[in-house]
């Protein structure tokens, strides 16, 4: 498990900000379950508990100028 600062990445920060919003409408109306919180621990809960810790032992950059 990581602790402290993430390493950034320029490629998926650039991919999050482009992903548009009609390929998420989309998805949302296709998958069931895509875009609706708490589906995580509903698929995969180990992956679920392993995101959680991460999100709280780490930090962005940008989090820096915050």
């Amino acid at each position: 498990m990581k602790f402290g600062m993430r390493k950034p990445s320029v490629k998926r920060s650039l991919k999050a900000r482009t992903t548009g919003r009609v390929k998420r409408s989309v998805k949302r109306k296709v998958v069931p379950g895509y875009g609706k919180k708490g589906m995580g621990w509903v698929r995969n809960p180990k992956k679920a508990a392993y995101n959680k810790v991460y999100k709280k032992t780490t930090f962005s950059f940008w989090d820096l100028f915050k």
